[in-house]
């Protein structure tokens, strides 16, 4: 019976999710909403439709919906592309965040809540949702203005920030008290296990998918996938994070793999179903009477919201050097409560520091903001333009002018000293992360094999076996710290050119990092003996000579560091090598706002059959045309006699101005019937019939070829006569009485005949 119920549970669920998310299509709005309504009317508060059995069941059902939202987050995420979206997007995220967080606090405080529940909602009302704003740009066709990338990149921001938030609030939850000690420690061991994850995910994942890619399928690449996510996900549960954070680590893994397409596009089946059930499991915990009862509270934190986020992401974008037009936009676009604001209720509740009504409230408050996020993308331009004829005009200008001077002073300061200490900072902070965990690993779990295996052996004697295993694993990556990368000597080997002075604060870094290196052997073997200061002292003098006379030969011998930037970079190696053009106008012409576009050739285009010569591209937009694909033919600068046909795929380069221009004019020149051409096109019935001829049939005695029915809109498909079928009878078959036509065409037509 409890079989019985979980199936009509989730029939009810798709049912109804179903239902409401065609009537949220049908009044163009998100789907969420669909689904929020769809458990609030079948959830167990309403009573007006049946309801499910066992609100547990489902909850288990929407921690996995969670699990797979998580893991397609992750694999849309990419820790490159984070680095890639600027530092813009980051000061608008963590303006927003940082300010909304302690709106939020003191907001809860106000309305007389403990402090762990007004901590709980300072978080809960810092993230902005990424799909209800992703959906609403593609349906206001909204994904190539100025300010869409600012918008996206502080989203990618916040999602990273939500991650760690959670796990924040997960720890003060625990010892239910604000421990700037534990805090810490907490963010650490997110920060470790995080970087260990990744560096390990990237070096063995891809490998194994490539070494085992002639034995994918889909149905095994699924398989594999779902596999390696649910094991990070019992990974990170076990580590003391949340399944969320799991779930999350492997799929930005995985987007970095040749196959993440693939696997995003096998995935989204699942991921859609499993999505809409934590939606409705969402709707089902909003209670009327809750509503009812806090209604006032709903109106304060809605206008905390819009108010506040709007307020906070404008500002952060106009500090990042954005423009007020960009900045107006992107906190008229941020406005609302996202999806990590439930996952953050969820967890207070369960957690036992938020009482029950606050869930409710806030998916209330959510929804509120869900159904007012097209209006308030759209009401940014008119906000603009109001604010740019109220303000004074020298106020505006010193925005504007701050947003070019910051990039002006951005790209001044990219000299060679930060990029040289940027490079030696993340080598350090990687391998380091790597090493730790090798000695973290050596204490739990080798010296307890050797101590029970080799329990024959002396304390010494196993002690020697343990430091000598642990520093031959760590080998690779001591050597990782201590010897430069190529972009590491490239920029020494400037600075030294630039000034010969620069030589020994070059030779100063080297040596540190070489005895930041040996530091790693010294506590390493520090831990099973008892050193004398200048056992130490010699290890060191030994170790930083042997690194200065060996550095060329020691430096050939970085396999795994080889194998682990291949892995990371074979994705974009391969979308260099398959859109050459794309790839180097992104690299080199970025900066100046040239981009390329590809499009495709309407079968009803205008522009079908003529030369390039005679097309008006760079009259009107100004693009360039450098490169068509007809099929698997790629013709590289076409000359104006080359013809244009439809399928044709045309790369244009341009700026974005003139990108969005020559699509508009692509889009308007298509043929269109006019209402004449339209009745004379329009469908006409289609029959199938048979007749059988007579003596007197006019067909009776004729050739197929003297009837010439396909001008009349009819055909002989077969003829059956004598008890033999002919199918599609030759031009030169007669017809004879008795024959059994069957014919085929417009209705009228054969009815004619018959």
């Amino acid at each position: 019976m409890e079989e019985a119920n979980l199936v009509k549970d989730l029939a009810l669920i798709l049912i109804s999710a179903g239902a409401f998310t065609i009537i949220s299509r049908a009044l163009k709005q998100p789907l969420i909403l669909g689904y929020i309504l769809a458990g609030f009317l079948v959830g167990p508060h309403m009573g007006l439709f049946p309801t499910v059995s066992s609100t547990a069941d489902v909850k288990e059902w929407s921690d996995i919906g969670i699990i797979f939202l998580l893991f397609a987050l992750g694999l849309e995420f990419s820790f490159k592309k984070l680095l890639k979206v600027g530092s813009s997007a980051l000061i608008t995220a963590m303006t927003q965040c940082v300010g909304m967080f302690i709106l939020g606090f003191l907001v809860g405080e106000a309305l007389g809540w403990s402090n762990m529940e007004s901590i709980f909602l300072g978080g809960m009302l810092s993230m902005s949702s990424t799909t209800i704003i992703i959906k609403a740009y593609d349906d206001l066709g909204m994904k190539e203005r100025p300010f869409a990338p600012l918008v996206f990149g502080a989203l990618v921001f916040e999602d990273l920030i939500a991650v760690v938030l959670m796990v924040l609030l997960s720890t003060m939850a625990v010892s239910n008290k604000f421990a700037g000690g534990e805090m810490l420690m907490g963010l650490g061991k997110l920060v470790f296990f995080l970087i260990l994850w990744f560096l390990v995910g990237i070096y063995l994942i891809p490998t194994l998918l490539k070494k085992a890619h002639k034995y994918l399928n889909d149905e095994i690449l699924l398989l594999v996938s779902l596999g390696l996510c649910f094991a990070m996900v019992t990974l990170a549960s076990l580590a003391g994070f949340s399944e969320a954070l799991g779930a999350f680590v492997m799929g930005s893994i995985m987007a970095e793999t040749l196959e993440s397409e693939h696997i995003m596009e096998l995935t989204k089946g699942i991921k859609d179903l499993f999505g809409a059930i934590f939606f409705v499991s969402v709707g089902m915990m909003v209670d009327p009477n809750v509503i009812a009862e806090h209604w006032g509270t709903i109106l304060v934190l809605t206008i905390t919201v819009m108010v506040g986020i709007l307020f906070f992401s404008t500002s952060g974008a106009i500090v990042a050097g954005q423009g007020l037009d960009n900045a107006v936009h992107a906190g008229f676009s941020l406005a609302q409560l996202g999806e990590f604001s439930f996952i953050i209720a969820g967890l207070g509740v369960s957690l036992g520091v938020m009482r029950d009504f606050i869930y409710p409230v806030v998916i209330t408050v959510s929804v509120i903001t869900t159904f007012t996020t097209p209006y308030m993308i759209k009401a940014g331009t008119p906000a603009y333009q109001y604010l740019l004829r109220k303000l004074p005009s020298q106020f505006v200008q010193k925005i504007n002018s701050f947003s070019s001077q910051e990039r002006v002073n951005s790209a001044a300061a990219q000299n060679e000293w930060k990029r040289l200490l940027k490079e030696l900072g993340l080598r350090v902070l990687l391998y380091g992360v790597i090493l730790i965990a090798i000695d973290l690993g050596s204490h739990l779990f080798l010296d307890k094999f050797l101590n029970s295996r080799l329990d024959g052996l002396t304390p010494i004697a196993r002690n020697i076996i343990s430091v000598v295993i642990t520093l031959v694993v760590m080998s690779p990556f001591l050597v990782g710290i201590a010897i430069s990368g190529n972009d590491i000597n490239r920029s020494s080997i400037k600075l030294i050119k630039v000034k010969q002075a620069n030589i020994w604060p070059v030779i100063s870094l080297a040596l540190l990092r070489i005895l930041l290196a040996m530091g790693f052997v010294v506590s390493v073997i520090a831990s099973h003996f008892n050193l004398a200061f200048w056992t130490i002292l010699l290890i060191l003098v030994a170790g930083v000579a042997f690194f200065f006379i060996g550095r060329r030969s020691i430096s050939k011998f970085t396999i795994v560091e080889d194998r682990f930037m291949a892995n990371l970079n074979e994705k974009e190696q391969r979308q260099r090598r398959m859109t050459p053009v794309t790839s180097s106008v992104s690299d080199k012409m970025s900066r100046y706002n040239v981009k390329t576009d590809m499009i495709t050739i309407s079968a009803d285009s205008l522009y079908a059959g003529q030369k390039l010569k005679d097309l008006p591209f760079r009259h009107k937009s100004g693009v360039n045309i450098v490169k068509i694909i007809r099929g698997s033919r790629s013709i590289m600068i076409p000359t104006g006699d080359e013809m244009i046909f439809p399928t044709d795929k045309l790369l244009a380069v341009g700026t974005k101005e003139q990108l969005t221009e020559f699509r508009k004019d692509m889009a308007e020149n298509v043929y269109v019937p006019d209402q004449t051409e339209s009745d004379t096109l329009a469908p006409r019935q289609f029959d199938l019939e048979s007749i059988t001829l007579k003596a007197d049939s006019w067909l009776t005695g004729k050739t197929l070829s003297e009837t010439d029915m396909r001008s009349y809109g009819c055909m002989v498909i077969s003829v059956v006569s004598d008890g033999q079928v002919t199918t599609n009878p030759k031009p030169d078959y007669r017809f004879k009485e008795g024959d059994v036509v069957w014919l085929a065409g417009e209705k009228s037509a054969c009815e004619w005949w018959a």
